[in-house]
């Protein structure tokens, strides 16, 4: 949360600075437009500058009253979505398991109490992709993250646990990322791990201050505090006037973290975040330390179990007894977190979530096959996606997603396809989740710094999409005149030619477009 939120200030930082005093409101290009011909030309005009000859625009914006296409510009060709088939993987989460669902993590035990209140054996946390297991669902405190489990275990009567805290991960059957995600985004907080047990967001975030003097080693502090990391430090303090340089690397496959370069001495403190490899271990081992800071003390060591650790030794579930099951916050306001947040851990674990859903419910399982054989959790969630899209009436070869985030490059989308999925959603009973889950304009999420005082202020509902050379923005607007809209923008294989512009003025010029239109 903390490199996270302090990324967050320094874009808008960069972004204010971008917009400038002499600037202060967003002023759109175009001319005023007093008829649809009008609008069509000054998107067209927009989408022609000489700026964009290299890059491809995908575009279409639909009334939502009468399905009135107002302006399309290569609807049918497939784009790079970005985060914007979080749309999709949202509304799916929210259709197949319900805006009301709660993942449920069991807390079970092959041992018995004494009268004194300790447990005799282990300590078995069963997960099932809970994300809420979050500073930021605890008003940023990383040392309340873990806290429902202990309640839960003080609530049962545990004064102490004689034997290991075991956590098993074997609810998703699977490799722990999505499918074409870069190795160069797996060491980022965006590229975190999967896990059915996962805890702050499976990121450590760090703030590295400089010494006391010159030559002393940086000092590094790290939220939440794990030893499943570990730090080789080579970065120092400089002299005074020094420039400020901080690089971190890890491994791949590793958890060791490299810290290295330099910050000016009494200089400005870095902050950055590192994900996790083997996300569950840092789940037992915050919460062995959250237990015993609250006196419940561990007799044992910590460990985990994995699907294919399941696959060479299976537990038997005659030999543990549930204690307790810990709920999360309705899945209507975890999308909510992951759409504003654009969160890619939380979109891939939906999709994980309804392919298991999918598996456990069908008959497919009926014959109980060998787990080593038995269709992936993604694979089953991405099985279910085109089912979601049948129903829909989207071709399947309009849509290919290949994970739930959007973070692989190898997901395509259309525009148009992006249009049916909004439309479509106005008449699930889902859709008012769906609709508040995204972020507005100039008030939250991804948006809260985007097209403040315009007509799209407080008025644009849309996802967000960014990848290197893809921007990406799609959902609803109301113009003016009171006609709502559906509205895809995707811009690929743009680099913007002004290094101090940012392009996602870019495609909210057209949002902004849409908002003013009177008609």
């Amino acid at each position: 949360m903390l490199a996270r939120q302090r990324h967050k200030n320094l874009s808008v930082t960069i972004l204010l600075g971008l917009i400038g005093p002499a600037c202060p409101d967003f002023v759109s290009r175009a001319a005023e437009a007093n008829s649809l011909a009008d609008l069509r030309k000054n998107i067209s005009e927009h989408i022609a500058q000489p700026m964009f000859s290299g890059a491809t625009w995908g575009i279409k914006v639909v009334s939502l009253e009468t399905g009135e296409t107002w302006f399309e510009h290569n609807a049918d060709k497939l784009m790079i979505p970005a985060s914007n088939a979080k749309l999709f993987t949202g509304a799916l989460a929210l259709d197949r398991l319900g805006p009301e669902f709660r993942f449920r993590t069991s807390l079970l035990s092959n041992g018995h109490f004494t009268r004194s209140g300790i447990l005799r054996g282990d300590l078995l946390i069963v997960g099932r992709g809970d994300p809420s297991f979050a500073a930021r669902f605890n008003h940023g405190d990383y040392r309340k993250s873990l806290l429902p489990i202990y309640r839960e275990l003080k609530a049962s009567g545990v004064k102490r646990i004689s034997g290991s805290i075991i956590g098993d991960e074997s609810y998703f059957l699977g490799p722990s990322l999505g499918n074409d995600w870069a190795w160069d985004d797996l060491q980022e907080y965006y590229g975190a791990e999967t896990s059915a047990l996962t805890v702050d967001d499976n990121v450590v975030d760090l703030l590295i201050t400089p010494g006391k003097r010159e030559g002393d080693p940086c000092r590094i502090i790290a939220k939440p505090a794990t030893t499943v990391l570990t730090f080789i430090n080579r970065a120092r303090t400089g002299a005074a006037d020094s420039t400020k340089r901080i690089k971190l690397f890890r491994p791949l496959g590793e958890n060791r973290v490299f810290v290295d370069g330099s910050l000016p001495l009494d200089g400005e403190e870095h902050s950055d975040a590192i994900a996790v490899h083997e996300p569950a271990r840092m789940f037992v081992d915050l919460l062995e330390r959250t237990l015993e800071e609250r006196g419940i003390k561990v007799g044992g060591k910590t460990m985990t179990i994995s699907w294919r650790d399941r696959i060479n030794a299976p537990i038997r579930a005659g030999e543990f007894k549930e204690l307790a099951v810990v709920e999360s916050p309705p899945l209507s306001e975890i999308t909510a977190v992951m759409m504003k947040r654009s969160q890619n851990l939380y979109a891939q674990l939906f999709l994980l979530q309804v392919g298991e859903k999918a598996l456990r419910t069908g008959a497919r399982d009926a014959a109980a096959p060998d787990p080593a054989f038995r269709q992936t959790s993604q694979a089953a969630g991405l099985a279910e996606m085109d089912k979601f899209l049948d129903e829909l009436g989207i071709p399947r070869g309009d849509v290919l997603l290949r994970e739930g985030s959007g973070l692989s490059r190898a997901c395509l989308i259309k525009p148009s396809s992006t249009i049916r999925l909004l439309q479509q959603m106005q008449g699930r009973e889902v859709f008012d989740a769906f609709r508040h889950s995204l972020p507005v304009a100039g008030v939250d999420g991804t948006l809260r710094w985007r097209m403040k005082n315009t007509a799209a202020e407080k008025n644009v509902r849309a996802k967000t999409g960014t990848l290197r050379h893809v921007h990406t923005l799609s959902g609803y607007v109301t113009t003016k005149s009171g006609k709502r809209l559906a509205f895809s923008i995707m811009l690929n294989h743009f680099r913007h030619p002004d290094p101090e512009a940012s392009t996602r003025r870019e495609l909210d010029q057209i949002a902004v477009m849409l908002a003013e239109f009177d008609r």
